[in-house]
C-alpha cells in the first residue's frame, strides 16, 4: 500500500476529548472517527487491525470446536419476553418499533435468539455438544460512554453459545472456552488473568472475566502475582480431553483473583503480602455458565439417551474486538505512539523513502516494496514528499513493527537502515540483506 494513495488522516495535535492514551492515539493515527456519542467509524488503518484481531479470535474459536454463524442485529422483543429479560434488562437496551408497530430491539447480546435457533433445529442428544458463535455489532445505550471504543454504545462482540445435555458436559464446554481465551489473548500480545466475576444481566452461577492489568483500567482488581508467569496452553491443546482442560482450569483458578465486585478482603489478605497484586484492570473477555436459565422458559430441550426430554445446559462467551484494540494500545505504547504486536499490526513493515523523486531512492524502495509484497508481507510504502521528521513521526505513531529507511547517502552505498519500532534498535545493512531478513 502506497501512503500517497492511502486514506490515513493523521492528527498532529492531541484531541481534547481523549481522556486516555489509547483513545488519543487511535484518533491521532487515523484509526477511528467519532460519529456521535459512543459511536465510531473504523477508518482503514483501524479496520486492518480489527480484522487481524478477529482472525485470531476465529482461529481459536474454530480450534476449540465452535462453529460460526451470523445472526441479525435487530431482534424481536417476543423472544426476550419469553426469557423474561425484556423488562428486566434496563435502559441500556435500545427498544424500537417497526412500521407494523411490532416491538423490536437492537441486540445487546444474543442468548434468546441463539436459543430460538437451537430449539427449532436440534432435537436429540446425539447432536450435542454444540457451540455456535458469531462476530457482530451490538448496541448498549451506556449512560456514560467514554474512553473511545473502550466503552462505546455501538461495539463489536464475538459471542459464543454452548449447548450440552448435562451440567458436566456444560462445564467441559466452559473449560474449552476458558483455554481458548487464554490462547487468544496471548496471541494478541496480552497477558489476561481470569478472575471470578459477577454474572450481571446475563445470569448464571459460574463466571470469569479475563482482565489485563493497565493503569487506565475501569475497575480495581486483586490477584496473586504468580499469574503473570503462568504458561499459556499450547497449540497442541486437546480440546476433547476432559481431564486435560480441567487441569488447565484448575491451575488458572488455583490462586486468588477477583474483580472488585467479587473481592473478598479476608481471602486476599491470606495471600502472602509479597505475592499480593492490586491494580487497575481492563476486561477483555467474559464467560458464563448459566445452566437452564434460558432453555427452560424458551423450551429448548432434547431427547436424551433415556428416551426422556431434557432442557439443555447453556453457557455464553464474549470477547469485544473493539475493546481489545484500545486495550492492546494501553498495554503497548510509548511517547511516540503505538507499538503493535506483530500479530495484529496493520502493516508488517513500513518502507520510508527519505527523498521521493530521487531516482536511486525511488528504485531502491520500489525494489524492496515489490519483493516484500511478493513474499506475502503487508507493506506500507511511504512515497510521500513529506519532510524526514514527519515521515519518522508518522511511522512511530502508527506503530508498524519494522521500518526500512532508504536515504540518498545509504542507497549510494547499496545500503538501507532497518529500525525495530519496539526496541528502537537501528541496523544498517545491504538492500539484499534487508529484504532477506523479512523474506527468509
Amino acid at each position: 500500500m502506497r501512503l500517497s494513495r492511502y486514506f490515513m488522516p493523521i492528527l498532529k495535535e492531541n484531541p481534547k476529548e481523549a481522556e486516555i492514551v489509547s483513545h488519543r492515539l487511535m484518533l491521532r493515527a487515523g484509526m477511528i472517527r467519532q460519529q456521535s456519542q459512543g459511536i465510531y467509524s473504523w477508518l482503514p488503518l483501524g479496520k486492518r487491525v480489527i480484522d487481524k484481531v478477529n482472525a485470531i479470535i476465529r482461529d481459536e474459536q474454530n480450534r476449540a470446536g465452535a462453529i460460526e454463524l451470523s445472526m441479525p442485529t435487530l431482534q424481536s422483543a417476543e423472544l426476550w419476553q419469553e426469557s423474561g429479560r425484556y423488562d428486566a434488562y434496563g435502559k441500556e437496551m435500545l427498544r424500537i418499533k417497526d412500521r407494523q408497530d411490532r416491538p423490536m430491539l437492537y441486540g445487546p447480546t444474543n442468548e434468546e435468539m441463539v436459543t430460538d435457533i437451537f430449539r427449532s433445529s436440534v432435537k436429540s442428544y446425539k447432536d450435542l455438544p454444540l457451540n455456535l458463535y458469531h462476530i457482530q455489532l451490538k448496541f448498549r445505550d451506556e449512560i456514560r460512554p467514554r474512553f473511545g471504543t473502550m466503552r462505546s454504545r455501538e461495539f463489536m462482540m464475538k459471542d459464543a453459545y454452548s449447548f450440552d445435555l448435562t451440567r458436566e458436559g456444560a462445564e467441559h464446554s466452559y473449560n474449552k472456552m476458558f483455554a481458548a481465551y487464554l490462547r487468544t489473548f496471548d496471541r494478541l500480545g496480552l497477558r489476561a488473568i481470569p478472575m471470578r466475576a459477577d454474572t450481571g444481566p446475563i445470569g448464571g452461577n459460574l463466571s470469569h472475566e479475563f482482565i489485563i492489568l493497565a493503569d487506565t483500567g475501569e475497575s480495581e482488581v486483586f490477584c496473586h502475582k504468580d499469574f503473570v508467569g503462568f504458561d499459556i496452553p499450547g497449540e497442541n491443546t486437546d480440546f476433547d480431553s476432559v481431564e486435560g482442560l480441567q487441569s488447565i482450569f484448575d491451575k488458572w483458578t488455583s490462586l486468588y483473583a477477583a474483580t472488585s465486585e467479587m473481592h473478598d478482603e479476608a481471602a486476599f489478605n491470606a495471600v502472602p503480602e509479597g505475592d499480593r497484586l492490586s491494580a487497575r484492570g481492563i476486561e477483555v473477555g467474559h464467560i458464563f455458565y448459566f445452566g437452564t436459565k434460558y432453555s427452560e422458559p424458551m423450551g429448548a430441550k432434547v431427547q436424551g439417551p433415556d428416551g426422556k426430554e431434557h432442557f439443555v445446559h447453556m453457557g455464553s462467551y464474549g470477547i469485544g474486538p473493539t475493546r481489545l484494540v484500545p486495550a492492546i494500545i494501553e498495554a503497548s505504547h510509548d511517547d511516540n505512539g503505538i507499538i503493535w504486536p506483530a500479530s495484529v499490526a496493520p502493516f508488517d513493515i513500513v518502507v520510508i523513502n527519505m527523498k521521493a523523486g530521487d531516482q536511486a531512492c525511488d528504485d531502491t524502495c520500489e525494489l524492496i516494496y515489490a519483493a516484500l509484497t511478493k513474499a506475502g508481507k503487508d507493506v506500507l510504502y511511504d512515497d510521500t514528499d513529506d519532510r524526514a521528521g514527519t515521515k519518522f513521526a508518522t511511522a512511530d505513531l502508527i506503530g508498524v513493527p519494522f521500518q526500512i529507511i532508504a536515504g540518498p547517502r545509504a542507497v549510494a552505498s547499496g545500503e538501507v537502515e532497518v529500525k525495530d519500532r519496539k526496541t528502537g534498535a537501528r541496523e544498517t545493512m545491504t538492500i539484499e540483506a534487508a529484504i532477506n531478513r523479512f523474506v527468509a
